[in-house]
């Protein structure tokens, strides 16, 4: 595999919608937060949100879907811009959870990356 195809390559679809969330953490100053957000994209494996939280990658932080009351360890795998909605923080499930966003992924993007088999 070449590096052009690994990082161009998704594990799962990605879903540009806004489902609110509770997230609760440590910040850089060690102190405990829970804040209230919103996600911006989501997939199978984790998603992007807003936090008005100063946090570092690689960081721990629980997601609460307040739909369903659902938990969701995460890590901190990247920190993007700040605005006024907060900073954009992608966040990656520690063990999967295909169903704790309430979307149903294609089941697609649960196989691997192997070649299909030629049709005939």
């Amino acid at each position: 595999m070449t590096e052009t195809q690994t990082s161009s390559e998704r594990r799962s679809s990605r879903v540009f919608t806004r489902i609110p969330v509770q997230a609760q953490g440590k910040n850089i100053q060690g102190k405990k937060f829970r804040a209230k957000s919103q996600t911006i994209v989501i997939n199978a494996h984790g998603g992007l949100l807003y936090l008005n939280e100063e946090l570092e990658l690689g960081a721990d932080i629980v997601l609460i879907n307040p739909a369903t009351e659902e938990e969701q360890e995460c890590r901190i795998v990247y920190l993007g811009d700040t605005s006024d909605k907060g900073t954009r923080i992608g966040v990656e499930f520690l063990s999967p959870s295909p169903h704790f966003w309430g979307v149903e992924f294609a089941q697609k993007d649960w196989a691997s990356h192997s070649p299909s088999a030629p049709s005939n």
